[in-house]
């Protein structure tokens, strides 16, 4: 069995349906000055859905922070950093979240 290589914080967000383009935006820089920021965090990577499927629930943008084992992510969910994001960019616009976190396994 691989041993984990990382460690991933994913988050998905569904936005209140009058958040416009320009506050979208706004989330998506403030986000990774946040990540930028934190020097526990290795890694951060986002995108907005494009999936075909039809399976996305409403969420539109995918959030990876990356850390280099689960006390990383111990340390930036109180972080005020991490407290003051979620306080002024997330609870004002979001309508629903998914968060999954995780031990990475890579296969090669």
């Amino acid at each position: 069995m691989p041993s984990p290589t990382a460690y991933r914080h994913v988050v998905l967000f569904r936005w209140k349906p009058d958040v416009g383009a320009a506050e979208i935006l706004r989330i998506e820089e403030a986000f990774a000055a946040l990540a930028r920021a934190l020097p526990f965090v290795t890694g951060f990577e986002w995108g907005r859905n494009e999936s075909p499927e039809g399976l996305d629930h409403g969420y539109t943008h995918c959030f990876l922070v990356t850390f280099a084992d689960a006390a990383g992510r111990d340390a930036y969910l109180p972080h005020p950093l991490h407290e003051a994001f979620v306080r002024d960019f997330v609870e004002p616009y979001m309508d629903d979240a998914c968060v999954v976190d995780f031990p990475a396994n890579l296969v090669r």
